[in-house]
């Protein structure tokens, strides 16, 4: 049975949801599902924007026929060509022969990869500034390249008004009824999936993410479309603001992320005490995570949320343990820059994890260590005490502008 929602007079929700899927892309843990997210305008001509994963197929085909009722099928606009939007390409090709698919030159290179049927036959390519008229609206197409892939565009409603935004502005989630930001607690209950999103899916390409806001604030966008998530309609300036803090790598709040791997309970230890004691001394924004069993997702979303990072580990083979540095090689992954360091390594006969966690920090551009790397042999001692008793003192003053 279809399930579609009318969004205006003329424009439609025809995607869907997975609540059954536990990993987003393999690799990305999603407890509240994923959403889909296709529209179909019914103007003179017919435009669908994007089709769905494969697991939503029989949902989203009863969606785009009941929005048609009866209509052919005039365009279909391709913005991103991941299979998550674009694996029912082929099928819908089949379904209606007549179709025009409106994408980049990348994208139909892509589309060919992809799929079989002969897309020189099918495919209307267009580029930066490129126009399509519908009958009563106009629809803009705007490059946005590697946000996250290379053939990603967007397009801009100059009618409505509108946004269709492809992965940007997306988010982490299933649709549950609400199909807009003004329809749940957006700052507490939404923009941390949001922000587990763009960190993990798009946080590497922040100089490309810059690009495309430069070129969407030349619009007045009344509501983004993304491909995931809610439909943005209020928050657009407050959602805009992370994007660009986001993008330009700086954090949105003063804060501690404490970074943790522990094999015996000596470096967990440490940074109990430094936690507390950073908590005696006013700091209210701390975040602790085990790297060993906090999927590693979570932890990136807080580094790009907070100003001050300390990574504490053990030496393991010679080297940084395996859970922290499978965290560390996500974080260098992604790009994060303009943090403030502070670093813990332990070792029971041999502690050398520090330095090569340094080496890898240090590849990403405006870190800043606070003080030395503390070292812990087995078990903190009584004499260190008031190591991490200075150490918590450098992360509070910096927090608060002291030297």
């Amino acid at each position: 049975m279809q399930n579609i929602r009318k969004l205006s007079d003329d424009l439609y929700y025809v995607g869907c949801s997975d609540r059954r899927l536990a990993l987003f892309e393999s690799a990305y843990p999603v407890p509240d599902g994923m959403s889909y997210n296709s529209y179909l305008l019914n103007d003179e001509k017919t435009v669908l924007f994007d089709t769905v994963d494969k697991a939503c197929a029989l949902q989203f085909f009863e969606n785009v026929d009941a929005a048609l009722d009866g209509r052919n099928l005039d365009y279909l606009v391709v913005h991103h060509m991941e299979p998550d939007h674009a694996a029912l390409i082929s099928e819908l090709v089949k379904k209606y022969p007549n179709v025009k698919i409106v994408c980049t030159a990348k994208a139909k290179d892509m589309i060919k990869q992809f799929f079989d049927f002969d897309a020189d036959n099918f495919v209307q390519v267009v580029k930066e500034g490129d126009t399509l008229n519908t009958g009563k609206h106009e629809l803009a197409f705007i490059s946005a390249p590697m946000v996250h892939w290379p053939e990603v565009m967007v397009s801009y409603d100059k009618t409505d008004k509108t946004l269709y935004s492809a992965d940007a502005f997306g988010s982490f989630g299933a649709i549950n009824g609400n199909l807009y930001d003004d329809e749940v607690d957006f700052n507490d209950g939404y923009l941390s999936e949001a922000r587990r999103y763009y960190t993990n899916i798009v946080g590497k390409y922040g100089t490309q993410v810059q690009m495309l806001l430069k070129k969407v604030s030349q619009f007045d966008v009344k509501v983004i479309y993304p491909l995931h998530g809610l439909i943005i309609r209020k928050n657009i300036s407050e959602f805009i603001e992370k994007y660009n803090r986001w993008s330009l790598y700086m954090p949105e709040e003063n804060g501690v992320l404490i970074a943790y791997s522990s094999v015996y309970g000596g470096t967990e230890n440490v940074i109990n005490i430094l936690a507390s004691k950073l908590a005696d001394k006013g700091i209210k924004n701390i975040k602790v995570f085990d790297v060993s069993y906090s999927n590693h997702s979570d932890v990136l979303a807080q580094a790009f949320r907070y100003s001050h990072i300390v990574l504490a580990t053990t030496t393991y083979n010679m080297g940084i343990f395996e859970s922290m540095h499978s965290f560390l090689t996500s974080l260098v992954s992604h790009n994060l820059q303009n943090r403030k360091y502070v670093l813990v390594e332990n070792g029971s006969w041999a502690p050398a994890c520090g330095g090569q966690m340094k080496i890898e920090i240090e590849k990403l551009k405006g870190s800043e260590f606070l003080t030395d790397t503390l070292c812990i042999k087995s078990a903190l001692k009584s004499d260190q005490l008031s190591d991490l008793e200075n150490m918590a003192d450098m992360i509070v003053n910096s927090i608060k502008g002291g030297n």
